[in-house]
């Protein structure tokens, strides 16, 4: 059946082996039951107005994404929902509902962005362009947790403000003693408007807000946006543009391991880690920063190739001081793996079984510890990934400690990346122009990012501007899996089982 429906869809712009199928009411859950029991991942969804009401979901299956859309009737607001078919999709329904208004029937009805920073009368991307309209503060929500009931049980409410710089995010815990039962998790208070902002954005300049939408992974986000951009635009891309777009995905993929290293290590009670992992994280940004102009690439990744290009005399420090990092974090793996209070804090903490990974669709880095080794660097590779042999880390166990491990190997086959991307860089250019999409125009981006694949989905308007981008975080899919590693686990735990899986707030919260 799958096989059927990928060889009757439509080849979409892009990321490679991209296809785009129509659904009608009638065939949309029994097409995406079809596609679920064929093992295929839900990489995105969510809901479109700026062409007439259309819900889309995008699948990772069989080497290829398919992209499911369904156009309602000029009557219809609603469509069944596949949330009990894909579990992720449950609150990426909710969120299209706070945006458009579309809803999903037999569905979780609880806001899930909203939060009151609007009427709930009021519709950000199903509004008009000028419209503005705040008609008084709106009463705040009555958020209906779910409860645990019984002998002992009491809840601990934690957020949504933090202390530090830490983003706003609550989370419910119901417990007995310090033994976890329960965690609900409310987010979306780091809504900015981002999908909003876009439509109001050059096509030409639409990759700036994407870099800016998740900043640890502003390469993979500007990367995806130019992508569907560039394969709408019909462009190609120069050789050197795509290896220095890979030198900083990986660049990006380093700085982000480094730190989380560190901070686990902290969170563990081993500030030995932290110090040593930082040190090494300023010294790759300052290298970074010489070799490719910025400490954080937000502005690297630009439409047809690479804002600056790079000169030989920093690319080769930069080599040099990946080696350095790897063999010095070699060496602190070793104290890691041996240290028995780390070994005690680690292994079987926040542990999420193969089993449940794949029913609940845990991706990226968190999927990888669980047995979902899917990569986009391996599995659907753009140029120049399809030239360079990635070796893809995994782990079976799933918990902290596999999660640790999937870092370090990670972050060392990063740091071989980054010397080979230098010793292969291509001569030549480093941008081509890009022309404006033509109206009507989509394209898909997709980019393995550090947590996980990054999609943006893009489709122009008649004037220049984006009608609808659609950027989405691995972050959607792996939230509600958390909610699951902590229970049984004491409630002292969560910062470091929530800190294994380092997820994104902001590019969650659009």
């Amino acid at each position: 059946m799958l096989k059927d429906l990928l060889d009757r869809s439509l080849p979409l712009a892009g990321a490679p082996g991209v296809r785009c199928s129509d659904a009608t009411l009638d065939s949309w859950r029994p097409t995406t039951h079809d596609i679920a029991a064929s093992g295929a991942k839900l990489l995105a969804f969510w809901a479109d107005t700026s062409a007439g009401a259309t819900v889309l979901a995008a699948f990772a299956c069989d080497r290829s994404v398919l992209v499911l859309q369904l156009r309602l009737p000029s009557d219809e607001a609603s469509y069944p929902s596949i949330a009990d078919i894909f579990p992720a999709a449950g609150r990426m329904e909710r969120a299209a509902a706070d945006l458009t208004g579309i809803r999903a029937r037999d569905g979780d009805i609880r806001p899930w962005l909203r939060h009151s920073a609007w009427p709930s009368s009021y519709l950000p991307l199903a509004a008009p362009a000028d419209d503005r309209r705040h008609e008084g503060v709106p009463l705040a929500d009555q958020y209906p947790f779910v409860r645990v009931s019984g002998d002992g049980v009491h809840e601990i409410p934690v957020g949504p403000v933090h202390a530090g710089i830490i983003e706003p995010g609550h989370f419910r815990f119901s417990i007995v003693g310090e033994k976890v039962l329960k965690l609900e998790e409310h987010l979306g208070y780091v809504h900015k408007g981002i999908e909003r902002l876009f439509t109001e954005t050059k096509l030409l300049e639409g990759h700036r807000l994407a870099a800016r939408i998740s900043g640890d992974s502003g390469v993979a986000y500007s990367w995806a946006y130019c992508q569907a951009l560039e394969g709408m635009a019909g462009t190609v891309v120069p050789d050197r543009a795509s290896w220095l777009r890979a030198l900083a995905l990986e660049s990006e993929r380093i700085a982000n391991h480094l730190g989380d290293l560190g901070a686990l290590g902290n969170d563990a009670g081993f500030a030995f880690g932290l110090a040593q992992f930082s040190r090494l994280k300023e010294s790759w940004l300052r290298h970074l920063a010489a070799a490719l102009g910025q400490r954080y690439l937000l502005d690297f990744v630009v439409p047809g190739g690479t804002g600056v290009d790079a000169e030989s005399a920093p690319l080769a420090s930069l080599v040099a001081c990946a080696r350095t990092i790897a063999a010095e974090a070699a060496n602190i793996r070793t104290i890691y793996d041996e240290h028995a209070g780390l070994r005690d804090r680690f292994v079987g903490a926040g542990t999420v079984t193969v089993e449940l990974a794949k029913r609940l669709g845990l991706i990226g880095l968190a999927g990888r510890a669980s047995g979902q080794d899917f990569d986009l660097r391996l599995d659907l590779p753009c140029d120049p990934y399809t030239r360079l042999d990635v070796r893809k880390c995994g782990r079976d166990d799933g918990d902290v400690a596999a999660r640790v491990a999937v870092r370090f190997e990670e972050l060392q086959e990063s740091l071989r990346l980054v010397q080979e991307i230098v010793e292969r860089l291509p001569t030549g250019e480093s941008r081509a122009a890009v022309s404006v999409p033509s109206a009507g125009s989509a394209g898909i981006g997709l980019v393995e990012g550090w947590r996980g694949p990054v999609m943006v989905a893009l489709s122009a308007r008649a004037d220049g501007y984006v009608a609808r981008c659609h950027p989405h975080d691995p972050s959607w899919q792996n939230w509600p899996v958390l909610e699951h590693a902590v229970i049984g686990n004491i409630v002292p735990d969560f910062p470091l089982i929530n800190k294994s899986f380092n997820l994104s707030y902001s590019g969650h919260d659009l």
